[in-house]
């Protein structure tokens, strides 16, 4: 196959304040566009807008928004986004929602376009973080991973872990592309004295936990590990990176319970942000039902280990150059001990080249492969992921 393609994708749940799929946008999209290829995006907002930037073109559409999911919205109107892919008319359709846009897997078919589904997060791992028994979770997801096969020509999964819940249903559309870092622009010299020494006196622990503030995060089990920790006399402080509908609850027990933890809300200036992450000593990443872990994957480019839930897809990620805890503070603590038993140097060291197993150049070309797109001879980089 010759020539460039019109790959447009869809996304649902993107805030201002989105950090992982946000960005695994905006680097596909880049990754795309220099491989010769004209990638539209489509996404929610609260108005309609069409501009050109360096991730091809993007395109808003009025969304409506979620009460208490601090800022997410999704696109309803199903007439007016028929329109739009029709004047669009894309070779490939790439999809990063699994629920309310898997109609356009149905489009997409009658009007006789590739789609794939990108796989975000396993269905079964976000319904038991909404409360439901293991086994009525993984019957629903089973149901709904299933319409999803049969609705889309390919389902794109990051990670070894989010690919089973499609092998246990038998689906043979299953393709593998993990995700990437920017190791430019994330990196052990990042580290900054100065920013340290405003969230960590001298002796103590510097924790730094970058995630989305909501209910399949897990955030409270950053304060869980922080508790342990100095109960056990390890003098630790926590900064939190992130926003959402849960911080505010968050903040009110840290101050009833003395924990030293700084809320900075969702940072936007990324070159702050991966300073944060390089001056931290541990990054916690609590969340169960992660498929990649892209907050977590930079904390490592930037040389900072992390410590991470047994139950997500990031044990698969971090390697041995992290730790993985059990969801409960307790473990989580234990985690973090053992890390920093470790001496800091090749701890460090181990962090950065396990991050490196994972640029946005092999990230870019397993996406392409998906889509059976061409990628010129030229800008293939073959990067192997250990």
């Amino acid at each position: 196959m010759n020539g460039s393609l019109r790959i447009v994708r869809l996304a649902n749940f993107v805030a201002p304040t989105s950090g992982g799929l946000r960005t695994a946008l905006r680097e596909l999209g880049r990754g795309y566009r220099a491989a010769g290829h004209e990638p539209v995006l489509v996404v929610p907002a609260d108005r309609y807008s069409d501009r050109e930037t360096d991730q091809g073109r993007v395109l808003t559409l009025p969304g409506r928004l979620l009460p208490g999911t601090g800022g997410y919205r999704v696109l309803t109107d199903r007439r007016r986004l028929t329109a739009l892919l029709e004047e669009l008319g894309p070779d490939r359709l790439e999809v990063s929602d699994r629920t309310t846009l898997r109609w356009t897997g149905v489009w997409a078919r009658r009007a006789r376009v590739p789609a794939a589904m990108v796989s975000h997060e396993t269905a079964d791992g976000v319904l038991r973080t909404w409360g439901l028994p293991e086994g009525l979770s993984r019957r629903t997801a089973d149901a709904l991973n299933t319409r999803t096969a049969h609705t889309y020509a390919r389902v794109v999964c990051t990670t070894e872990f989010a690919e089973r819940e499609f092998v246990r249903i038998g689906a043979r559309n299953v393709v593998r592309a993990p995700l990437g870092v920017d190791l430019a622009a994330r990196h052990p010299a990042l580290r900054d004295g100065a920013l340290r020494a405003r969230h960590a006196r001298t002796g103590e622990t510097l924790l730094v936990m970058c995630s989305r503030l909501s209910v399949e995060k897990r955030p409270g089990t950053a304060l869980d590990a922080l508790a342990a920790l100095r109960r056990r006399g390890r003098p630790a402080v926590l900064v939190v990176a992130g926003d959402g509908p849960l911080r505010a609850r968050l903040e009110q027990r840290a101050g009833e319970q003395g924990l030293p933890v700084r809320f900075l809300g969702h940072v936007a200036d990324r070159e702050l942000l991966g300073a944060l992450q390089a001056s931290a000593d541990v990054c916690l990443a609590p969340g169960p039902a992660e498929t990649f872990g892209l907050a977590a994957l930079e904390a490592m480019a930037c040389g900072t280990p992390v410590v991470a839930s047994a139950s997500s897809a990031l044990p698969e990620v971090v390697g041995p150059a992290g730790a993985v805890a059990a969801d409960h503070g307790a473990a989580f603590a234990d985690a973090v001990e053992s890390l920093l038993d470790r001496p800091e140097h090749g701890r460090r060291e181990a962090a950065r080249a396990r991050a490196e197993c994972f640029g946005w150049a092999a990230s870019v070309e397993a996406f392409l492969g998906a889509h059976d797109a061409p990628l010129p001879a030229a800008r293939t980089v073959r990067q192997g992921v250990a």
